[in-house]
């Protein structure tokens, strides 16, 4: 991304930082660099278009595209997200507006420690080798049951929804090889001879990570299938000769994003594609590496480029810059002769159950105000960011609610938590779920509360302190404003830590200044109705750089950071609740 503002002034440069709330010292590289990083945050995008600079470019800093999925859904990235306004299409209102009347508002608590041991349980569900909670797998299952267990342990009625969904499943350990045959090239990669090549193995879930929908493969050295370097993908006379080929795309082209470049392989009958990761995170994690990323993309597009049927025999893979350029000076440098492995085993033409853990406590109305985050991760990582830390305030937020109702008694409104699978490949369990109780829903919602990130890293005097709190709805927008005003006056210790931001975002979908469509609020918001938007409040968190990696671990994780959206939004929660007017 940074590439597109080389061509600035410093001056253009600080006046673009300025607008964003972001420092304007240091000299042009550095004011780069630290617009690219806003730029990067802003993605937890979705799985697919993780190179995708449009809406990037025309409205907010960490604020993500549409999700992939059956509908026409956008792209990804971002390890924190934070929503910072770049222009006036954005409506933002200080917090220091008391707009005139008084609120009957009580903070809700919130137990660091409590949020910190809801986190690791979530995270000890994940899997023996990989450590993420994918969905569809027997792990996802297994913490949709724990966390149903601590609703009903919490007195709340629990239900455990189950829809199946599209789903591709990684069956067993990958393995990517490449083998430089010895002596004249005679001699074979496989077999007796073996001990006379260089065969170089390449990380599983490190050097690469598999691709949402990828296909299988059983590609052995002595099959010698040949690899095309396809530069950054814009060449299409270049797409149409690697037909029956492994194809090899870096980014910054003109097919940007999962869905176009393995649309791309299918209609050109590609034998598999391997996409290098060189201009993302690259330096900031891992030595001055740029960490692979698991990115999805839309089953119904691949479908329809394949004549309507779902391609299982492409795989697809993303490589680090460092393996990445391993494999060239490999494969396409000097004179070796190499070969390629490339055995992967994933299934991706059936569906897959997800699930939809719920914990009601009934309201003397139908009437329901519903808090939910995804408790699905990606499949090669623990996820403890995205969004093992949505799933723990969820749970947290639960715990605190359960306690007030116990002891102020029935709430008007009924409120419910829910955690979704199948966020990563599409909002499939949200979409689902709300699909089921469309009826009910746009009768009775009165609100929908998405915690996504909503975390700052433990870091974050190098990586940035924002949060942002937006919503649709000018209403909810007051109320949250205000709210947040009495937290900074009761609750200084923490909330000085944190730049807590707010934003307003009534336009259309897909307009500039519209909600996204790219986590769980989006089908609530949009879905209920062709003419009818939903009301939702969200929030998005800073400095994760590690999205979609192997290295969102706990070890940088902040539970401090999740108590400002969990009292916040507890307390709106708890008003609303109690009070059937507003």
């Amino acid at each position: 991304m940074s590439g597109g503002y080389v061509a600035f002034t410093v001056q253009e440069l600080r006046e673009e930082a300025k607008q964003r709330g972001l420092p304007v010292s240091g000299n042009k590289s550095e004011l780069i660099e630290r617009l690219h990083q806003s730029d990067v945050a802003l993605n937890k995008f979705n799985n697919d278009e993780v190179d995708d600079d449009s809406q990037v470019s025309v409205i907010m800093q960490r604020l993500r595209e549409p999700a992939v999925g059956p509908i026409s859904l956008g792209g990804v990235i971002a390890f924190g997200i934070a929503i910072m306004l770049v222009s006036t299409v954005l409506i933002v209102r200080p917090a220091w507006l008391g707009f005139g009347e008084n609120y009957d508002y009580e903070l809700i608590d919130f137990e660091q420690d409590s949020a910190r041991r809801f986190a690791e349980n979530l995270v000890s569900f994940g899997h023996p080798d990989w450590e993420g909670r994918m969905s569809g797998t027997s792990e996802e299952r297994n913490v949709s049951e724990y966390i149903l267990s601590e609703f009903e342990a919490m007195g709340m009625k629990g239900t455990l929804h189950p829809f199946d969904v599209p789903m591709h499943h990684v069956n067993s350990e990958p393995s990517f090889r490449v083998c430089v045959r010895g002596g004249l090239g005679l001699s074979p990669c496989d077999g007796a001879l073996s001990f006379t090549s260089d065969v170089t193995s390449f990380q599983h879930r490190i050097d690469y990570v598999i691709q949402g929908f990828s296909g299988q493969s059983e590609y052995t050295f002595n099959q010698d299938v040949q690899v095309t370097d396809l530069g950054n993908g814009s060449d299409e006379g270049v797409w149409q000769q690697a037909t029956g080929t492994l194809g090899y795309i870096r980014s910054g082209g003109t097919i940007s994003g999962n869905t176009a470049m393995y649309v791309k392989a299918v209609e050109n009958d590609l034998a598999g594609l391997i996409r290098v990761n060189k201009d993302y995170n690259c330096g900031k994690i891992e030595g001055n590496d740029c960490v692979p990323i698991f990115k999805g993309s839309s089953i119904d597009s691949i479908t329809e480029a394949n004549g309507g049927s779902v391609p299982t025999d492409i795989p697809f893979i993303a490589m680090s810059k460092d393996a990445g350029e391993l494999f060239e000076s490999l494969v396409f440098n000097g004179s070796q002769n190499a070969a390629v492995e490339l055995i992967i085993d994933v299934t991706n033409d059936q569906q897959r159950t997800v699930y939809v853990p719920c914990g009601d406590i009934d309201g003397k109305t139908s009437e329901v105000i519903i808090a939910g985050g995804h408790h699905d991760t990606v499949y090669h990582g623990q996820g403890a960011i995205d969004d093992t830390s949505g799933s723990a305030s969820v749970l947290e937020m639960a715990r605190q609610i359960s306690s007030i109702v116990n002891k102020t008694g029935q709430p008007d409104r009924t409120i419910r938590f829910c955690t979704w699978g199948g966020e990563e490949e599409g909002l499939y369990g949200s979409r689902a779920y709300v699909d089921k109780f469309k009826s009910e829903l746009k009768q009775d919602l009165r609100l929908y509360i998405n915690l996504d990130m909503n975390h700052v890293d433990a870091d974050f005097a190098n990586r940035g302190n924002s949060l942002t709190l937006f919503t649709n709805n000018e209403d909810d927008y007051d109320h949250i404003v205000r709210i947040m005003k009495l937290y900074k006056d009761e609750r200084p210790e923490v909330a000085n830590k944190y730049d807590i931001l707010t934003l307003l975002l009534e336009g259309q979908k897909g307009e500039p200044n519209g909600m996204p469509y790219n986590s769980d609020h989006g089908p609530f918001v949009y879905d209920l109705g062709e003419s009818y938007r939903g009301r939702a409040v969200v929030c998005y968190g800073s400095g994760s750089w590690e999205y979609h990696t192997y290295l969102d671990t706990l070890d940088r994780f902040n539970e401090e950071s999740l108590g400002v959206s969990v009292t916040i939004y507890g307390t709106y929660m708890r008003y609303l609740a109690y009070n059937p007017e507003m």
